[in-house]
């Protein structure tokens, strides 16, 4: 059975992510290591202990979830001796950051500096902006329904949920239009600022010079990126598309079928949250999933993950 594996990105956190892995794996624990010697920060305490306030702050976010993404990935490494490799790497959002270290195109203390970078310029933004998530509706009906206002459509992240961004008194504007559209809810996310919208172009070439900075290698598994929903086999591609990504649509359900016609029929999600995996599931109905978030999920899925359970 050939697998996909998937990073999830911000919402996903949660206190207390990758304290049970790091506490069963040594290979985990050296992750949370790695990231508190790369910030200068107790990225550690963060994630095991709180608060959960200090850990939505974005540029707090971003690092702590690649670090329990990538210390869950570790672990499955270890606890199943080999893993059989993914016919594809996907994350979303910030998560894309996560499957590149996954895909070894990038050293995790590269990342975590990088994704770090990344939530500061992304928080300090934009502070009059969010992020509403529209159910019951596809992307092309939400695009009509907010045409002609500040708003775009920031995730379209699977049949009937959809994520739109922009001024945060446009987002209280706009329910009444999405439901009159035939919307059956309209729920604020908990975002900082406007991501995936023209509103984050401000960053961009900041961003785009930390991007540079970075130590890049090849990429050992090919990666489906946000942008255009396509597969990517050299990293050299990457930093363009990353660049492009903070201020452009996240095409999550386009890259999960791409994921599927390249092949894979088993997606697993490495990182706290099963946000990935229910999306997979309404994308793409017939597939296996599994996650990897706790020694629970992690034993339930090593057979999938292994090289006994999948292959390339």
């Amino acid at each position: 059975m050939a697998v996909a594996w998937l990073f999830p990105g911000q919402g996903s956190q949660a206190v207390g992510m990758g304290k049970e892995l790091a506490a069963a794996y040594a290979s985990a624990a050296r992750v949370f290591a790695e990231a508190n010697e790369a910030l200068g920060v107790d990225l550690r305490r963060l994630c095991f202990e709180g608060p959960q306030a200090e850990l939505d702050r974005t540029a707090n976010t971003q690092p702590a979830l690649l670090a329990a993404s990538i210390a869950a990935l570790r672990a499955a490494e270890e606890a199943s001796g080999e893993l059989a490799e993914p016919v594809v790497v996907l994350g979303h959002s910030l998560g894309e950051f996560s499957a590149i270290v996954a895909a070894g195109a990038l050293p995790l203390r590269d990342a975590l500096r990088l994704v770090r970078r990344r939530g500061e310029l992304m928080q300090a933004a934009d502070p009059a902006g969010g992020m509403a998530a529209v159910l019951g509706l596809d992307a092309d009906a939400v695009a009509r329904a907010i045409a002609g206002s500040p708003l775009v459509v920031a995730n379209d992240n699977a049949p009937g949920q959809v994520v739109i961004s922009g001024p945060r008194d446009a987002l209280d504007r706009a329910g009444d239009a999405l439901r009159a559209a035939g919307a059956k809810r309209v729920v604020g996310l908990r975002a900082s600022a406007a991501f995936h919208s023209p509103a984050m172009r401000a960053v961009a070439s900041e961003l785009r010079r930390a991007i540079d900075a970075a130590t890049w290698s090849a990429l050992r598994y090919p990666i489906v990126t946000n942008v255009d929903g396509s597969v990517h086999e050299h990293a050299r591609e990457l930093p363009e598309l990353l660049e492009r990504q903070v201020w452009s649509p996240v095409q999550w359900v386009l890259a999960m079928r791409r994921a599927a016609g390249e092949g894979a029929s088993a997606f697993v999600e490495f990182g706290p949250g099963t946000v990935l995996t229910g999306l997979a599931k309404r994308i793409l109905p017939d597939i296996v999933t599994a996650n990897v978030a706790d020694a629970g999920t992690l034993r339930a899925a090593v057979p999938l993950v292994s090289t006994g359970g999948g292959s390339r």
